[in-house]
């Protein structure tokens, strides 16, 4: 409880971490607050059904909160949304900040009576495309920094953020969010496509970096390395030169 957990991706796509957490915080029966900016509900749903999960039934029982970013958007531009009276959590779009959406997480994520769940998670994929749509990286850090004091710290819950970063893009404004990100995170899950191109056996390689220099500042980080391979409902991991593919 309380720990920031950055998924990171570099020349690969890392989705399938999001998909592993949100399986694993709903079926440990945690309210999820999920910020989902990149793909449908039903491509999530589609997905969790594979991994054993339902996101619809979730969303029935109140466990599950879902913004469908897509479908939001397209409501706030063709204003659809301020005929309805409801205030978007996208706001953003049309103003300067990102009060809107930390409003949203943070009420859907404060416990009311009758709720019997184990504990909050914000989860976002991905804050990238916040930046696509206009919002300025200070915004985006400042959201971030809101969302963790408030689930971390104040409701002792968990955040999972995915952001695409290429340390040899120009996109500067990227770049900075995602190293500002990984000074504060407890935990770090960079995924990153293998270097010597596509093999069916390995699809890449993900670095599990445990900051413990965070906590105290003598100590160093924890750096463990594996390859994995995407299959229909699993992920295989293994140490690097143990896959099919060389042995």
């Amino acid at each position: 409880q309380g720990k920031f957990t950055l998924l990171r991706d570099t020349r690969t796509d890392g989705s399938f971490l999001v998909h592993h957490f949100l399986s694993f915080y709903l079926r440990a029966g945690c309210k999820v607050c999920f910020v989902a900016l990149l793909q449908s509900f039903s491509h999530y749903n589609i997905v969790a059904q594979k991994l054993g999960v339902s996101l619809a039934a979730a969303k029935e029982r109140g466990q599950l909160v879902f913004l469908e970013g897509l479908k939001s958007c397209l409501d706030l531009l063709f204003g659809e949304e301020e005929q309805s009276g409801q205030p978007s959590p996208l706001q953003f779009l049309s103003t300067s900040d990102l009060h809107a959406l930390f409003d949203f997480v943070r009420l859907s994520l404060t416990a009311t009576e009758g709720d019997a769940w184990k504990g909050p998670v914000l989860l976002v994929d991905d804050l990238s495309v916040l930046l696509s749509l206009g919002a300025a990286p200070v915004a985006v850090l400042d959201f971030i920094h809101y969302c963790r004091v408030c689930v971390c710290c104040q409701l002792q819950g968990n955040v999972v953020v995915l952001v695409h970063s290429n340390e040899d893009s120009e996109d500067e404004e990227n770049e900075l969010v995602v190293n500002s990100l990984c000074h504060h995170s407890d935990l770090i899950l960079w995924a990153e496509g293998l270097a010597t191109g596509f093999c069916k056996d390995v699809h890449g390689q993900i670095k599990i970096i445990k900051r413990l220099s965070l906590r105290q500042a003598a100590e160093q980080d924890l750096v463990q390395i594996y390859q994995y391979k995407i299959q229909d409902r699993n992920v295989t991991f293994f140490a690097r030169g143990l896959s099919a593919a060389v042995l």
